[in-house]
């Protein structure tokens, strides 16, 4: 009778190929799938999951765990949610190669545009490395709990070759294109799965300056599209937004360096509130370039890009009033009783908010697409219930309101602004993105945004909200399914995973769908130097399984840690 390390029992399979659910038992041995049942046999363990959906364990192809991954094992928030691989090193910014000299630039930009505190990164970072290969090394040193791949990042690159020229962008030189090159060669062969870049003008470091890749000349990509190409492998990842072009035309470009190099490309998409219908144009020129013979796809976030406000996170409608800024030297109980003082209310909803250096703080006053965050939160509200909605019919004004709700939960109250994906006040036009044949669902961002997004969640968000219950039209629970593995895994080249059949990775869930939820993020001091973070739980998956270990066990964390990075592509095993 054969023997098996791990034996599922009974559950329902929804298998990550988009096909129908299916009952079945699911053996394990060596951290395979070696049988789909009912079969003869027995397991060292075996859990029951009668009554309980089985599914491919998520992959997320954008998170920026660079640090964190040096610092923690714990790969959190998205192994709480499903997620047993991840990708990082996305828009361009991370951590390798790097000199000692320029380690506090890295810093500054990581910080200015991922919203990681300096003291977080000073505190949790070794710096055992200063090539790419080396910090390769140096992830490989220290278990984790989920597989992780990650790919050389433009700024880092940029630094190493050009050093100051290249963090004040001058323009690179054939010989500083050689170097390049010679770098991502050098990377790719020991294991980054790609090349990522960032153009948007909102990437800034620390100091408000744009960061080393912003608005790279087309020269400089090219080049390094020809690399991939001469070594046929890799993929390229772009944040697309240079001012003066709009998004099509950056969509061609991106196209243009997918055909150069022959490998797939992706950039970041949502639906501009400003621009309701210039995502459609950007899938448009997509689609012609793979008709064409390209491989470009568009990543999506299946809700709103949204950030997170409040006292005790990194950005409210009053952080850059002046007086504000005096009450943040305040333990946090004395700043919230300041602020119920009526003196110091009419002031700061007179005061006019300073010039910002980080661009993203002046949302915090988009009061139109602004709405309490309870719990559990509501990531599509009507606009009836938006600050600014819901003050005109009180008849006093948004900064107000936002005012006084934020005092609410004794100063720990949050409110959510929408920045994207909806212009008509409800996501119909994710759901239109997610069934574009040119997307792949990503941007979770974890490790990154610490204080001011939380959106690693989302494959616990997509299951409950647009597979369960939603009201209106909904995404079918296979395709789903298949949408948060199988599709993400096959779009950067990681094919032994995101499917249950045998000869495939045993990276599983076993989730009680029914009482499958997502509660409020919460805000934890978690990380190095104690810096804080905000963190999203879930409840209803009953195992996470990477590697055929069980990793989290009724949301609990078991203490087992077999997840191991992943150098370069890998090809589906039978």
């Amino acid at each position: 009778m054969p023997h098996f390390d791990l034996v599922l029992r009974g559950g329902t399979l929804v298998d990550g190929t988009g096909a129908a659910p299916f009952e079945a038992d699911v053996a394990i041995k060596d951290g395979r799938i070696a049988a789909i049942g009912p079969f003869a046999g027995r397991g060292d363990e075996e859990i029951d999951a009668k009554g309980h959906i089985v599914t491919p364990g998520f992959v997320d192809i954008h998170t920026h765990y660079d640090g964190q991954a040096i610092w923690s094992s714990n790969l959190a928030p998205s192994s709480q949610h499903g997620v047993t691989s991840v990708v990082m090193g996305n828009c361009g910014v991370g951590f390798a190669p790097c000199r000692e000299a320029d380690r506090d630039l890295l810093v500054s930009v990581m910080e200015g545009v991922e919203d990681i505190p300096e003291i977080v990164m000073t505190k949790g970072l070794n710096w055992e490395w200063e090539s790419f290969p080396q910090y390769l090394d140096a992830l490989e040193r220290r278990p984790h709990d989920i597989d992780f791949a990650t790919q050389i990042p433009h700024s880092a690159l940029r630094v190493y070759a050009m050093g100051r020229r290249g963090a004040e962008r001058e323009t690179a030189t054939s010989d500083d294109l050689a170097l390049m090159q010679r770098l991502v060669k050098e990377a790719i062969e020991v294991g980054a799965l790609g090349f990522a870049t960032s153009r948007i003008f909102i990437h800034r470091t620390r100091d408000g300056a744009h960061i080393p890749s912003y608005d790279a000349a087309e020269g400089e990509l090219t080049a390094i599209a020809q690399t991939l190409k001469e070594l046929n492998r890799g993929t390229l990842q772009f944040v697309l937004g240079a001012p003066g072009r709009d998004l099509p035309s950056e969509v061609e470009l991106v196209a243009r360096l997918a055909r150069t190099s022959g490998r797939p490309a992706s950039f970041s998409l949502a639906q501009d509130n400003s621009n309701p219908d210039g995502w459609r144009r950007a899938l448009a020129v997509a689609a012609r370039a793979n008709d064409a013979g390209a491989q470009v796809r568009a990543q999506v976030l299946p809700r709103g890009v949204g950030i997170i406000v409040g006292h005790d996170v990194s950005i409210n409608p009053f952080c850059l009033c002046p007086s504000y800024q005096a009450l943040t030297r305040l333990a946090f109980e004395e700043k919230i009783a300041a602020m119920r003082d009526p003196a110091v209310r009419a002031r700061l909803l007179s005061e006019a908010p300073m010039d910002p250096v980080a661009p993203l703080a002046v949302m915090g006053r988009h009061f139109e697409r602004m709405f309490p965050f309870r719990d559990p939160p509501d990531y599509e509200p009507p606009l009836s219930q938006s600050i600014a909605a819901r003050a005109r019919a009180e008849g006093r004004t948004a900064l107000e309101l936002a005012y006084d709700l934020l005092l609410e939960e004794n100063g720990r109250a949050k409110l959510y602004v929408i920045l994207t994906n909806y212009a008509a006040g409800n996501l119909d036009c994710v759901l239109e993105m997610m069934q574009s044949s040119e997307t792949v669902l990503g941007l979770g961002d974890g490790g990154a945004h610490y204080g001011m997004i939380c959106d690693s969640g989302y494959p616990t968000f997509l299951l409950t909200h647009w597979s369960r219950d939603r009201r209106g039209a909904r995404l079918p629970l296979p395709l789903a399914i298949k949408s948060l593995a199988h599709d993400p895994a096959a779009a950067v080249g990681l094919n032994d995973r995101g499917v249950i059949a045998p000869g495939y990775k045993a990276d599983l869930n076993i989730i009680d769908f029914a009482a499958l939820r997502l509660p409020a993020p919460v805000v934890v001091n978690d990380l190095p130097a104690g810096g804080r973070r905000l963190m999203q739980d879930a409840h209803g998956y009953v195992a996470t399984i990477v590697s055929g270990e069980i990793i989290r066990r009724d949301g609990a964390a078991t203490g087992k840690l077999p997840g191991r990075l992943v150098r370069g592509a890998q090809e589906a095993r039978a």
